[in-house]
């Protein structure tokens, strides 16, 4: 290899390792806002009207109207807990992330809830809906990052370790049982009907960011124009296509099966175009929950 070509190699690396800085600072940036968003659902709407949700911000919540102990306080105390646990059963089998965000959301929570003192809205239904939707909002952003609030999230991943039992499930039991608890507080279903229905909100929503917006589709084209169709997919909608052989049991002749995966928002571009090129094209079409690569989703 000549001068040239070693400093080029470097140049080259240097760049890659710059846009990687840039990824990640991104990606913290929007944990952040995210984390922000997350304490202002508790903080602004949630804790004024008393209403519990779940996770450990809703322990926490519980041990503030029992108590008067800042929310953030007792996240940031339960969460260290959980972490040296985690640490002693699992191994370092979660990221820095996680101990960053569980810092600055304690942060927030203290902050904002000694700023905010009084419900945005005073419609306590309201207060459950619009906090669900901005708890579920932030904890979408949080995710797609790669990072995690932690506290309930370390106990499923304690339980899976040695018991069969899936991490939503237990998570689904933890938020439930704690906002039940609620009751020992305020005696009040009312109170446990509202924290149900925040956490209802938050799960629509985290599922609605995570899939609803980048949900792809995975299509079976059919055709005796699999060629003609193939070609106006490539360069009229720019994805890319794949042949699978097959063979018809009832003709028992040889086929082309057309597979392509698209963005949910240009079904009704592919759709007609397949109906142009062949009205007879039988289609099959199947919701995929995660596609990662060129010109999809980004593997984290």
């Amino acid at each position: 290899m000549n001068t040239q070509d070693h400093t080029e190699g470097n140049a080259s690396a240097a760049g890659v390792r710059k846009v990687g800085h840039w990824r990640e600072i991104r990606a913290y940036a929007v944990i952040v806002l995210g984390l922000f968003i997350n304490a202002l659902s508790w903080t602004a709407f949630l804790i004024p009207s008393e209403i519990v949700g779940g996770g450990v911000a809703g322990i926490s919540a519980l041990i503030y109207f029992a108590t008067g102990l800042p929310v953030g306080i007792s996240l940031l105390a339960i969460n260290a807990v959980l972490l040296v646990f985690a640490l002693r059963l699992l191994g370092y089998a979660f990221g820095v992330k996680t101990v960053f965000s569980i810092a600055v959301l304690s942060g927030l929570l203290t902050l904002l809830q000694w700023y905010i003192t009084k419900p945005v809205v005073d419609d306590k239904f309201m207060s459950a809906i619009i906090g669900g939707i901005l708890s579920g909002l932030s904890i979408g952003m949080i995710f797609t990052q790669g990072g995690s609030t932690g506290g309930t999230d370390i106990i499923a991943m304690i339980v899976n370790k040695y018991r069969n039992i899936s991490q939503g499930k237990v998570i689904l039991l933890c938020d439930v049982f704690i906002i039940a608890s609620s009751y020992l507080i305020f005696r009040s279903i009312e109170t446990i009907v509202y924290g149900y229905v925040t956490m209802a909100v938050t799960s629509y929503v985290i599922d609605l960011y995570l899939t609803g917006s980048k949900r792809s589709l995975q299509v079976f084209v059919f055709s005796k124009e699999s060629q003609r169709i193939a070609d106006r997919i490539g360069r009229d909608i720019g994805r890319g296509v794949t042949f699978l052989h097959g063979r018809g049991w009832y003709t028992g002749q040889d086929t082309d099966v057309i597979v392509v995966l698209i963005r949910k928002n240009e079904s009704a571009l592919v759709f007609r175009t397949i109906k142009e090129t062949d009205p007879d094209a039988f289609i099959s079409v199947a919701t995929v929950m995660g596609v990662y690569g060129k010109g999809f989703d980004r593997m984290r």
